[in-house]
């Protein structure tokens, strides 16, 4: 349940802001959170999450256990430009790129397991050795 987004041409500090945000959340609760955000960012991001969920699927996992255990934001590639600036000189601009992998995983319901003998009030205490 993985989905990798490689050359997003946006800067990995401004990518960080939205992945921070849904980090270790249900899916469904973060798909209605990026709808609704007001940041570039919130649109290539769900659409990197419904990837990983169609991912999902095709696994034959229950999508509606699964939640976002990882959203890791990596640089990627800098592109690099002049900008003309007085005096003939020149200065230099970056245009940076963001590397997203995302991680799905499933929440596992805990079910508490009965031992078959009913217990009988006593505790066994180990002693230390000195």
């Amino acid at each position: 349940m993985k989905a990798f987004l490689k050359n997003y041409r946006q800067s990995p500090r401004k990518v960080r802001l939205v992945a921070g945000l849904i980090k270790g959340k249900k899916v469904s609760e973060a798909i209605a959170e990026l709808d609704f955000l007001a940041k570039r960012a919130g649109l290539p991001i769900k659409k990197l999450l419904l990837s990983a969920v169609a991912n999902a699927k095709s696994t034959g996992v229950d999508v509606g256990n699964l939640f976002i255990k990882e959203l890791r934001v990596d640089k990627g590639i800098t592109m690099k430009r002049m900008m003309p600036a007085a005096m003939g000189t020149g200065h230099r601009i970056n245009k940076r790129t963001s590397h997203l992998n995302l991680l799905l995983a499933e929440k596992v319901v805990a079910v508490k397991k009965s031992r078959g003998h009913k217990p009988t009030g006593k505790t066994k205490v180990k002693k230390a050795n000195k």
